[in-house]
């Protein structure tokens, strides 16, 4: 995780983001410094693919709140570079992007980094949309409804939607997404958010953590990393970090870095 007075947080949103706070990101920045960081990504979430609208079947809302908008691009990084600016006497800031994977999208996401990779320093590939009932695609962690509505075929089989979510990170970490291809997997257990409501609480079973370890493997062949997400552990239905602690250690055996991320959407969320 680097040096040990290294204090980062590898993920952040800002007031671009439609389901966030609302919360300015230089006061996000403000508390960071408050707290002794040496180093902040700001991580906003990417456009999504325009084809996407005609191929997904959950709560509209879900959609259109997700992430900024391809016209907001440009706004954003002038936005996050003066940020920056500003402060790089106090804190290093880098500016990127949490980026969706989409396995039917590869091409539009690599397209789309080509284009604006050259503008950041510090990205994540993240999976918040996963196809559901009727082959649609429907999103991960919007609302307990939208996931039940989506996923019903297999809620009462844990182990089957975690082993659909996790081929979908196996498929992210192996992707070809070109020469600003995120170097970071987000909350790669983001399937966990509802857990607790759904009775999903289980450990993953010996083909699902042989697919993990492919993911593992997969990261230290390019130098990846593993976003260590602790917004799980404030989510009333997960109330555990991303990901599992044994995925963690596994990680560290294997010399793949490990950055703590808050993924702040709020002031009160800065160094969770």
């Amino acid at each position: 995780m680097g040096a040990r007075n290294d204090k980062k947080d590898g993920h952040t949103h800002t007031e671009f983001c439609p389901h966030g706070s609302g919360d300015k990101c230089e006061v996000m920045i403000q508390k960071a410094i408050k707290m002794g960081f040496q180093e902040y990504s700001i991580t906003e979430h990417a456009p999504l693919p325009p084809q996407l609208s005609s191929n997904y079947n959950g709560t509209q809302a879900g959609l259109a709140t997700a992430s900024i908008t391809l016209e907001q691009v440009p706004h954003y990084l002038d936005f996050a570079t003066k940020l920056q600016q500003q402060y790089r006497s106090q804190i290093k800031i880098n500016v990127g992007f949490e980026v969706d994977y989409f396995a039917d999208y590869e091409r539009w996401t690599r397209e789309f980094l080509d284009q604006y990779g050259n503008q950041t320093q510090d990205n994540i590939l993240s999976v918040h949309f996963m196809p559901g009932i009727d082959g649609k695609y429907w999103c991960l962690d919007y609302n307990t409804d939208d996931f039940e509505q989506g996923f019903k075929n297999l809620i009462a089989q844990p182990q089957n939607l975690f082993q659909k979510f996790l081929r979908l990170e196996l498929s992210a970490a192996q992707a070809n997404l070109g020469q600003y291809k995120p170097q970071r997997l987000g909350h790669l257990t983001l399937i966990r958010k509802y857990q607790d409501y759904f009775g999903l609480s289980q450990e993953f079973n010996a083909d699902n953590q042989e697919i993990i370890n492919k993911i593992l493997m997969s990261l230290k062949q390019q130098d990846g990393q593993l976003d260590l997400n602790t917004a799980g552990l404030y989510k009333e239905y997960c109330n555990q970090v991303y990901p599992d602690d044994w995925i963690s250690e596994r990680a560290q055996k294997m010399s793949v870095p490990l950055v703590f991320g808050s993924d702040a959407h709020s002031i009160l969320e800065v160094g969770h």
